[in-house]
């Protein structure tokens, strides 16, 4: 064989082999997904109700890596400056995409380095009051803050916490006045609320089982209807005061990840959610199945992120 023919055979027997890999079908490898905060809150326990049924109809293990601070936008960044090759993606709450870019000055931008890919679920907000508060109804509550101006207390999961932003929007509408006494966690937040040194506090499901017992009271759901959980329960609209309910959570993936696999993900995860065993998970936190395509998940998510920084603006609200 001369040398040109053997130099033929060789960019031949190149490109023969390296072609199959080029051109490997997605996933090949493992997939990590980020939790934009710590293990066992909602967002994690939420993500571990998909990843592993995921794992198994595409044959790749998808393995959740934990990565909170500031608010949600340390993960945030972390998938938003990560290849878009469909190997890294995001599960997160509806707070630090919709909120965090009003408080956190951010080394990207939400709305063009992330995809929204779907929906984990919706949680529902509510208002409770501890249980010694005489008020039955939103419109008592709104009575005695009128015929008390500052008396009353109210606590939040942190300034800038789009739960601190719901009573804030509530009491701006009121004209009523109540002290904020921000907390570093839920877990706090209901310590202090079922130990009586709260007197009332929006909440995304940590006070469900404590509501059954009735040592927290439920006055109302932030929500454009009532809940299908709390049937009963009136929304704030029906006391007269607009506000709608928090984000989604959901999966984002790097901003130009192939429309194939953003299309794959929204029908696999879409599907899982509701399945009985992850609407059981879903229950736990009083939330709610919410499915959506890619698309119709990004405007959403961009409604709701001009929503909030108007109302951020205005009230002049700061993260802690």
């Amino acid at each position: 064989m001369n040398l040109p023919n053997r130099f033929l055979f060789a960019l031949l027997f190149s490109l023969i082999f390296s072609l199959p890999a080029a051109a490997q079908p997605w996933p090949a490898k493992t997939i990590r997904v980020v939790v934009n905060f710590p293990a066992g809150g909602t967002t994690d326990l939420m993500a571990r109700a998909w990843t592993q049924k995921v794992s198994d109809v595409l044959g790749q293990p998808v393995v959740i890596e934990n990565r909170g601070g500031a608010g949600g936008t340390v993960g945030m960044e972390v998938v938003a400056k990560a290849a878009p090759d469909g190997y890294t993606l995001l599960a997160s709450s509806g707070s630090p995409v919709v909120v965090g870019p009003h408080l956190y000055k951010l080394n990207f931008d939400v709305g063009r380095d992330l995809a929204p890919v779907a929906p984990m679920g919706r949680i529902l907000t509510i208002l409770v009051v501890r249980p010694g508060l005489p008020v039955k109804n939103t419109q008592d509550l709104i009575a005695y803050m009128r015929a008390n101006p500052g008396k009353l207390n109210y606590g939040s999961v942190g300034s800038g916490s789009t739960l601190h932003i719901h009573a804030e929007r509530m009491l701006r509408a009121t004209k009523t006045q109540a002290t904020h006494i921000p907390y570093k966690g839920a877990a706090e937040l209901l310590t202090s609320l079922l130990g009586n040194q709260v007197d009332f506090a929006f909440d995304s499901g940590l006070t469900l089982p404590h509501i059954k017992s009735e040592k927290v009271r439920l006055l109302a759901v932030v929500s454009a209807t009532r809940s299908p959980l709390f049937p009963e329960t009136p929304t704030l609209l029906e006391a007269g005061i607009e506000a709608e309910g928090d984000a989604l959570f959901g999966v984002y993936a790097p901003a130009g990840t192939p429309r194939d696999i953003v299309l794959r993900l929204n029908r696999e995860i879409s599907r899982i959610m509701q399945t009985p065993e992850a609407r059981a998970v879903l229950a736990t936190f009083a939330a709610e199945v919410y499915t959506a395509g890619p698309d119709e998940f990004a405007a959403i998510q961009a409604r709701d992120r001009d929503k909030f920084g108007v109302f951020i603006r205005e009230a002049n609200i700061r993260a802690d």
